[in-house]
Order: C-alpha cells, then structure tokens, then sequence
C-alpha cells in the first residue's frame, strides 16, 4: 500500500482550485434562480480567494505560466467588487451588462 500524505501546498492547490471552479457552481445557481444569466456578488469573492491560494500554490512550485496567470486576475475581481459597493451606496440597482456584440450596445 502506497503511503500518501498530503502535504500544506497541495491541499492549499486543491482547496483553490476547487474554490476557484466552484464560483461558476455559484454563478449557475444564482442564473437559475432568476431565470437569466447573472453574476452575483459571491462569485467575485470566490475568484479573489481561489485565484490568490492558486497564486500562492504557483508561487510555492515556481511555475512561471501559472504565476502570470493568477497574478493580475485578483486586480479585475477587487475592482468589480468596488463598483459593485459603490453602486449599493448610491442605491443604484446593480444590473448584468449588455451582450457584447449586440446591435443595441455601444460596445
């Protein structure tokens, strides 16, 4: 029998990863529950603490391609979660944007 214990950074890799992949579990349900594709505020924090322990997991196993991966995701998280408080401060409904590509967008 193959003695295995885990070790600190591969439940750390796991854990992210799981937390990571998880917020799309989230961003499903929370679709479902109101009938149309939204992203709710969870799914933000989710990708902030799954992309650090990744970051931290990359860092730990100096993986170049891994490190640029993670590494600038939590900046976009953190600010959509800055919008997000901003617009509940102001009692502005937060609503999901238009599609992109959508003839009445300006994008």
């Amino acid at each position: 029998m193959v003695n295995f214990r885990p070790d600190f950074w591969l439940v750390l890799g796991l854990v992210g990863q799981f937390t990571f992949m998880g917020r799309f579990f989230v961003q499903w349900i929370a679709s479902e529950k109101v009938g149309k594709s939204v992203i709710p505020v969870y799914f933000w924090y989710m990708s902030i603490v799954g992309s650090l322990m990744l970051l931290f997991y990359a860092l730990h196993r100096q993986d170049p391609i891994f490190i640029l991966g993670y590494s600038g995701g939590s900046l976009i998280y953190i600010r959509n979660l800055v919008l997000i408080h901003k617009e509940k401060k102001q009692g502005v409904k937060v609503e999901n944007p238009p599609s992109f590509g959508r003839e009445d967008t300006p994008l």
